[in-house]
């Protein structure tokens, strides 16, 4: 921030979207109530598993699911990969668990759940504490009221005590850690040749009909047309109304000084900012500098800040302080300015670069404006055309109709992996292409650069495998690389045999080079991934011929299995991390069989019928995903 920076009045339209957002942070708590004589889908012991748990569970499990691949996942592919059954059985084992706490009476207090909302991020307000009225408003806008929320932190309060009692003890043994320590970080020592067209000789391949017709029918699948989705559509873009849009002087010219700032540049200098308890302490430093003792790197570092702590970036006249603006600028040249007062206390600056006054004149950008005018013009345009493309659509019209009553251009699209051109390099295109239905009526639906479109599902082509003289000539190509290959693997494995019967790598005519210290995560460029991993299954002195493709094939020679070094720094990090990832995992592992006995001790109930209600209610809201 720079030194004459004031606070800023907020409008309540950011308090409210501020409070709107610990809705979220509550990571779904009642996000679509569910109501209705249903109240519970299980019970374990005393503890209920209520329908709004339940979904919330399901929704979360979505959104988790959905962040960690990028792909919304709908409830019918839950459903299939049993995805629904693990969050009830979480939800089982937590209710479990929370009884058991309260059979042993284990508990926490009044001021510990206070301070555990209290510290909760999700309820921190504008001033960085606690905020009461948020509090309140998130649990209500959840559909929580706070003393159900405050008893469920209370019980997962109980849930943790009881958890770390179980785990508590948990070890993981030494000589664990060291085998998985040494399988993991053990290195292998390679010598590593490539076989090349030239040990093949003759190059010349003419197949046969014969073997054109087996290669074919071996490998049909690789000749086969993909699933194709026939697509109509009507969409209209910025670009196609750009050359139509007329744009007049006089809003070039606004708009050339509504970018002043970007035209116009006043004079500024990049500099650092070294502050300093006292006035006495900084001139101290600067006579220190003056005399050659230290200099402003050094200061820098021994205050035990980074280059970037100081940097304080481009900075105008108007950017800080009169006082400030004085001292900066009356250096004629890169230096140290100050001591100066700011708001921190004193500070040297290092001034590193002078940058002068510029202005770009209106001529020189008046192309570019005029195209970036055009262009939101265009966007405008199509905005504003948006409500009668939708009416047209809700009253029955059809995409040729709308084509012919609007700017929106008709066309065809075949839809398959790997098709591009057109609207289907746009991503909300594609994915609406491959989303629609037969007899789904067209949508009206946006793009990334402002167009619109819609479109239809004419049909689906299954795939298809082409007769052999309609890909004769693609058969051919891939015979012809599939047999060299085959032929450098075969050369590859004779030169392979001879290697390890004791001729060396010149003898047998190939040119090698040695690999050290590759990780059995690692990758040695150039070589097929699938060989690394054979190479860790092998016994020293093991020669491995490896098909490449038509131009080149692999032999590795296995050298040495390098053990790894226990005095190494890095050595002694891993296995840390290994300790701490298998503890981790043992524990995980006890408490989730002290979970299940006792949920088998004490019995459960899951009411089929209350989780089908959710589970339909769901697909009717969110089938989707999120």
């Amino acid at each position: 921030m720079s030194d004459n920076d004031k606070p800023k009045k907020k409008s309540n339209i950011v308090v409210w979207a501020i409070l709107g957002l610990l809705v979220l942070a509550l990571g779904g708590f009642g996000a679509g109530q569910f109501g209705g004589s249903l109240s519970s889908v299980a019970t374990v012991g005393n503890r209920e598993i209520t329908v709004q748990d339940y979904a919330n569970a399901i929704q979360q499990e979505q959104q988790r699911l959905s962040q960690q691949t990028g792909q919304s996942l709908t409830l019918q592919q839950m459903q299939l990969f049993g995805l629904d059954q693990q969050v009830m059985e979480r939800l089982l084992s937590g209710a479990a668990l929370e009884h058991e706490a309260d059979l042993m009476k284990i508990s926490v207090g009044d001021a510990e759940v206070a301070s555990r909302i209290t510290r909760n991020p999700a309820f921190t307000g504008l001033s960085g504490g606690f905020d009461r009225e948020g509090y309140a408003f998130a649990l209500r806008n959840a559909g929580l009221n706070e003393k159900r929320f405050e008893a469920r932190v209370r019980d997962e309060a109980a849930r943790e005590l009881l958890q770390a009692a179980v785990i508590g003890g948990v070890e993981v043994p030494d000589t664990y850690v060291d085998k998985i320590l040494d399988w993991l970080a053990e290195t292998r020592d390679l010598t590593v040749a490539e076989v090349g067209l030239a040990q093949l000789g003759d190059l010349a391949l003419s197949p046969s009909n014969a073997d054109l017709e087996a290669f074919y029918d071996e490998n049909a699948a690789a000749f086969e047309t993909p699933e194709t989705r026939r697509i109509t559509y009507a969409w209209i873009t910025p670009d196609a109304l750009v050359a139509d849009v007329e744009v007049d002087d006089a809003r070039l010219r606004e708009r050339y000084d509504e970018m002043s700032d970007v035209f116009r540049q006043p004079a500024r200098v990049l500099a650092e900012r070294l502050n300093f308890r006292d006035l006495a302490t900084a001139e101290s430093a600067l006579a220190a500098i003056e005399a050659g003792e230290t200099d402003f790197d050094t200061l820098v570092e021994d205050r035990g800040l980074t280059l970037d702590d100081v940097d304080q970036g481009e900075i105008a006249a108007t950017d800080v302080d009169a006082g400030i603006a004085d001292v900066l600028f009356a250096l004629e040249e890169p230096g140290l300015a100050g001591p100066v007062e700011t708001s921190l206390g004193p500070a040297i600056y290092r001034v590193n670069a002078i940058l002068d006054a510029t202005e770009v004149p209106f001529e020189d950008v008046r192309e570019e404006l005029a195209a970036v005018v055009a262009l939101d013009t265009a966007r405008r345009q199509i905005d504003a055309a948006r409500e009668d493309i939708d009416d047209l659509l809700a009253g029955g019209a059809t995409l040729e109709e709308l084509a012919g009553e609007t700017d929106m251009i008709l066309g065809q699209a075949d839809v398959f992996a790997g098709a591009s051109g057109g609207p289907l390099d746009y991503d909300a295109f594609r994915a609406a292409a491959l989303a629609v239905e037969e007899g789904d009526f067209p949508e009206l639906e946006s793009l990334s650069d402002g167009g619109l479109f819609a479109l239809r599902l004419d049909g689906i082509d299954a795939p298809t495998t082409p007769p052999l003289a309609d890909v004769r000539m693609e058969v051919e190509q891939a015979w012809q690389d599939d047999t060299t290959a085959r032929r450098l693997a075969e050369t590859a494995q004779d030169l392979a045999s001879r290697i390890e019967a004791g001729e060396t790598f010149e003898d047998v005519g190939l040119t090698a080079e040695t690999v050290a210290g590759v990780a059995r995560d690692g990758t040695v460029e150039g070589l097929p991934p699938t060989l690394l991993p054979q190479l860790f299954e092998v016994e020293e002195g093991t020669v491995i011929a490896e098909r490449g493709t038509p131009s080149v094939a692999y032999v590795v020679r296995l050298d040495a299995i390098v053990p790894v070094d226990p005095e190494d720094d890095q050595t002694a990090e891993l296995r840390s991390a290994i300790e701490t990832q298998l503890r981790g995992d043992i524990a995980g592992d006890v408490f989730d069989a002290y979970g299940q006995a006792v949920r088998t001790r004490i019995g459960f109930n899951i009411d089929q019928q209350a989780v089908q209600a959710v589970q339909s209610q769901l697909l009717g809201g969110v089938s989707g995903g999120h």
